[in-house]
């Protein structure tokens, strides 16, 4: 009974453990052994909630979330292309708020010393070259755009609006993401520069993407008012 009990603690369980350190750590060559020694981690779900708060990623992984998600999460390009080829699901939304890893993908934080939006937008596009929904609704009803643009990631919204991302997608609320992108509340309205130049520039490929300022919300006010 103890070596069943030793062979379980060192098992699947564990190997993903190692799997998100090494996605953590940005460690391609430790993840390409990993998943070429078990395929089944690419598809194995967190068994419980937790946080990463590292210097290099800071993220809240939700119980039911794949190693894909906090990849995406983290923005990790190479890794993101290492799990997708290794079978790992784009399309994953196993978690408690129906989050894609390209919801997680399509977050940032412009102003922070790690945030990279080339990175960011790479991601994106080896998410999509997958076969990720570009217009999958989390349970609150956002996209992956309206999330790209709470957050005043213009990458990642320049990229999602090249791919075809339906600008005009409502949110439960009733809310585009015309809509988000002139609020000055919640993530995107902290007042840092850089959020408020890619504030600036989201609003830029909104009007040349073809979204309409008259455009109403549930409520009845359109972005002008």
């Amino acid at each position: 009974m103890n070596r069943g009990r030793s062979k379980r603690q060192s098992g699947p369980d564990d190997s993903f453990e190692k799997l998100l350190s090494a996605i953590v750590a940005d460690d391609v060559a430790s993840i390409e052994a990993l998943v070429k020694a078990q395929p089944q981690l690419v598809l194995a779900r967190a068994p419980a909630p937790k946080l990463y708060n590292s210097p290099a990623l800071a993220h809240w992984f939700y119980a039911g979330d794949t190693a894909l998600h906090l990849a995406a999460a983290g923005h990790r390009p190479a890794i993101t292309r290492a799990l997708l080829r290794a079978g790992a699901d784009p399309n994953a939304a196993h978690n408690r708020r129906r989050s894609r890893p390209l919801h997680y993908t399509a977050d940032g934080s412009p102003g922070s010393p790690t945030y990279n939006p080339r990175h960011q937008a790479e991601t994106i596009r080896h998410l999509l070259k997958a076969g990720a929904d570009r217009n999958a609704p989390d349970k609150n009803g956002a996209t992956p755009l309206h999330r790209a643009v709470r957050t005043r990631s213009a990458a990642a919204v320049e990229v999602l609006l090249s791919a075809g991302a339906n600008h005009q997608a409502r949110n439960l609320p009733g809310a585009t993401p015309f809509h988000l992108a002139v609020q000055n509340t919640g993530r995107g309205g902290s007042g840092h520069p850089a959020a408020i130049a890619n504030q600036r520039r989201i609003i830029q490929l909104l009007l040349a993407s073809g979204a309409s300022p008259a455009l109403k919300d549930a409520s009845g006010k359109s972005v002008t008012n």
